[in-house]
């Protein structure tokens, strides 16, 4: 079984890699002009999670920038960059969003996923899924699963899809992993120990 590495601001530095964290929600890839530069966007659900993330997007130096999606929902996009091309190779195949093979979440990647999608629901704490890519539902699953935080795929209360993180335990788990409330954050989406 796979282990996840803790957020840890000291531990590693930010890497774009920690980007694919967004494309476990609603994030896409773009590539642009054969595979010489591509571009990464997620549409959200609340505004306050465009700044959040744009300030972790700038720790990575990516300047990110708010717009909105053809739902009328903020989406953050960055510009077409050279450095990206390889995530977009990675999480491309054919136009269609895919999970790599291999791909293992640490504790930066989950917290951009967490920025991007988490929230409560009730006892559980959900990180929401894209619901245009289905097909990255079960390995999103099993990533987690073989890191230690068993979930289930659900659709949520408001009709879409996520993974339901449940008990004390992994929820501890998943607080530790993601690290303290990131700056613009809201504290109340935020996982924490039950009990904090």
């Amino acid at each position: 079984m796979g282990q996840l590495s803790f957020y840890s601001a000291e531990a590693a530095p930010p890497a774009l890699g920690d980007l694919a964290g967004l494309l476990c929600a609603r994030g896409r890839v773009i590539g642009f002009g054969r595979g010489t530069a591509a571009r990464v966007s997620v549409e959200l659900a609340d505004r306050w999670r465009a700044g959040a993330l744009a300030t972790v997007c700038a720790e990575l130096g990516v300047l990110a920038r708010l717009g909105w999606s053809e739902r009328g929902l903020p989406e953050l996009g960055s510009p077409f960059r050279a450095d990206l091309t390889g995530l977009a190779a990675a999480w491309s195949h054919g136009g269609t969003k895919r999970v790599p093979a291999g791909f293992t979440l640490d504790g930066r990647a989950l917290r951009m996923w967490a920025l991007a999608a988490g929230r409560w629901e009730g006892p559980a704490y959900l990180l929401g899924l894209d619901p245009a890519a289905p097909e990255t539902h079960d390995p999103l699953l099993r990533v987690l699963t073989a890191a230690g935080l068993t979930a289930t795929v659900i659709a949520a209360g408001d009709g879409e899809p996520a993974l339901r993180i449940t008990g004390r335990r992994r929820l501890a788990r998943l607080a530790e992993l993601v690290g303290p409330v990131p700056s613009g954050a809201a504290p109340a989406e935020w996982p924490v120990r039950l009990g904090a």
